[in-house]
């Protein structure tokens, strides 16, 4: 059965649907030690322009405290997007958090695991700007003498204060109680970015292939003449290798050395937009996570251009590090190159707009000059999309429109002793299994197991391949060709797959006017139906009026 007018709408709200992903959810168990974000930059040096309060100095086991973090009332118009309050031990500031929080405003706060206590520490809950934050304190049964509270804020991305000292609440009877610490006592992380200059002059495509190796797309492009290039070289020298990456990108522009064609578990460089300047940083991406910005400085010379929404970074790299530089490669190896872009805010990166640009084969990035070739399309996911377009756009309607209208056309016209048009719909049908079975195997294939990341269409696409096996075992286990059947009504869950298979970026399709393109033919495919339904009606009404007029009957 054709797709009817429900569909279409049901398929219009799937398109419209759109996932965002971000990493301001404020689950930062990874810094409860420290209290330091993992956003590769210093701790601000100025005045932190907030307090915390508290509203009882003493307590004995078990005594609830109500701690308020607020903006100091002489700081204007200053507001936070992130926090991170814990209690520790006066005594041992560096010390694990004692005691646990319990919340007062849980659609702005959250309870953290933190040294394998529940509740000992409280983070926000989104980037939303806030003003005041309060949270409930438990003391433990078995105190330390004196409780110190610290709260590490941040502003935004790069302006943040780690451990904000507060005050030193005392237990009940205890004596010499320590004073409260007036600084932190940990070490915030080393600036990732080293001094930073512009550019003179925009890179050129020029000694591609021969003094440098390069990776454009599209092939062939000139950064210095077409805005639109995506643009990567590396020139190996005595002991570094010098790197220029130029494209058109509203907040980030980066490129990863990877062992393999999947993201993570790479070395990644990133130029990232921060107002009117650049920001050149390494990081590592461990699996398919947010990249973890380096903590030791490992660039030199570094150099960047803003122009006509153009991202342009130079910069250069020992080719061996010392060992105890953790998740840098060594430049002497032989690497897939990927180029990724998207949007950035405060500093702050997400997810890339485009599948990344990613070289067809590995190269020695101290090797010999050469052109690289690269691909955003994995040829597998092409073939995917192509295979399961025939099999459920052409294939399987025109087999069931032979069935459907075609039935009565050629009642005894035979091929190989069966009907023509159960013949050419069964051929048709299992053409369409094939196909499916075929296309359903190659994301596999090309993924080595389940996409995690694809959204709800894998789940779609499992559905109608059981369906698609289920079909064929009704159709052995009726009885004759002309009997009553029972057909499984595929279309809705078919269509609504391939809807937001065509979403995917590995396929790499024209947006917005493919799916518009998409869209048509299905409305033509509903108009064909139509039009031939209305065609038997009108036959057999016609049959009708001939029979009446020569005076027989059925």
């Amino acid at each position: 059965m054709m797709p009817g007018p429900h569909l279409l709408l049901v398929v219009v709200a799937v398109c419209l649907i759109k996932t965002a992903s971000g990493f301001a959810n404020g689950k930062v168990s990874l810094s409860c030690g420290d209290m330091t974000p993992r956003h590769g930059h210093d701790s601000s040096s100025k005045p932190a322009p907030y307090n915390i309060t508290l509203d009882k100095h003493t307590f004995s086991p078990g005594d609830r405290i109500t701690v308020t973090l607020r903006v100091v009332p002489t700081s204007g118009s200053i507001h936070f997007k992130g926090f991170l309050i814990e209690a520790r031990d006066a005594g041992n500031p560096d010390g694990p958090a004692v005691g646990s929080f319990s919340l007062l405003n849980p659609s702005e706060s959250q309870l953290l695991h933190c040294d394998h206590t529940q509740g000992s520490a409280v983070s926000h809950t989104s980037k939303s700007k806030k003003t005041e934050i309060q949270a409930v304190w438990e003391a433990p049964k078995t105190p330390p003498s004196g409780v110190q509270f610290m709260a590490t804020v941040v502003q935004k991305y790069k302006v943040y204060w780690v451990q904000i000292p507060g005050p030193v609440v005392s237990l009940n009877g205890a004596t010499g109680v320590p004073p409260p610490n007036p600084t932190p006592t940990t070490t915030t992380t080393a600036a990732v970015t080293a001094t930073l200059s512009a550019l003179t002059r925009p890179f050129s495509s020029e000694g591609c292939g021969r003094s440098k190796s390069c990776l454009r797309d599209p092939v062939g492009c000139d950064p210095g003449r077409d805005p639109l290039c995506f643009f990567l070289s590396f020139t190996p020298e005595e002991r570094t290798v010098l790197f220029e990456l130029s494209g058109p990108a509203d907040g980030y522009l980066s490129f990863a050395l990877s062992l393999d064609k999947w993201m993570g578990n790479d070395d990644v460089y990133l130029c990232v937009r921060d107002g009117d300047s650049v920001d050149i940083n390494a990081a590592y991406v461990s699996g398919r996570a947010h990249p973890e910005f380096a903590s030791e400085n490992v660039l030199s010379d570094t150099a960047w251009q803003l122009a006509d929404g153009v991202i342009q970074c130079r910069f250069r790299r020992d080719i061996l590090l010392p060992r105890q530089i953790e998740s840098r490669f060594s430049l002497d190896q032989s690497y897939f190159l990927f180029i990724a872009h998207g949007r950035a805010e405060d500093g702050v990166i997400y997810r890339h707009d485009r599948q990344p640009l990613i070289s067809t084969h590995q190269t020695v990035i101290t090797g010999l000059p050469e052109n690289l070739a690269g691909s955003r399309s994995p040829l597998l996911i092409k073939f995917h999309g192509v295979f399961m377009l025939v099999a459920w756009m052409t294939t399987v309607t025109t087999g069931v429109i032979i069935a459907r209208y075609f039935k009565h056309d050629w009642p005894e016209t035979r091929l190989f002793g069966r009907r023509l048009w159960f013949q050419v719909h069964r051929a048709l049908m299992t053409l369409t299994v094939l196909l499916t079975c075929v296309g359903f195997s190659l994301p596999f294939i090309y993924r080595g197991g389940w996409s995690r990341h694809a959204g709800s269409h894998p789940y779609l696409g499992c559905t109608v391949m059981a369906l698609s096996f289920i079909q064929p075992i009704m159709a052995l286990l009726r009885p004759a060709t002309d009997s009553s059947r029972y057909n499984l009504n595929l279309p809705t869950v078919i269509f609504v797959a391939i809807f937001l298979g065509i979403q995917q970026q590995a396929l790499l399709l024209p947006g917005p006017w493919s799916t518009g393109v998409l869209a048509g033919c299905v409305v033509w495919g509903v108009l064909v139906d139509l039009l031939l339904e209305f065609h038997s009606k009108v036959v057999i009404v016609t049959g009708w009026f001939l029979l009446i007029y020569s005076g027989k009957s059925f």
